[in-house]
């Protein structure tokens, strides 16, 4: 998830640069998305982990 964060967040660089600016505020929004749904899962996986040890998997 964090990869596909990153390549928005690059791709929308790389609009900016070109002057597509719709294309920009659109991908930056995908990506601001795209982390914090990934750094959510990691706390609640870390959370889990630690609270239940190796019976989770």
């Amino acid at each position: 998830m964090l990869r596909l964060a990153v390549a928005c967040l690059v791709i929308s660089a790389l609009a900016a640069v070109f002057g597509f600016g719709g294309v920009t505020t659109e991908l930056d929004g995908i990506a601001r998305i795209v982390f914090f749904i990934a750094i959510v899962l990691f706390v609640f996986l870390l959370v889990a982990g630690v609270t239940v040890g190796g019976e989770l998997w």
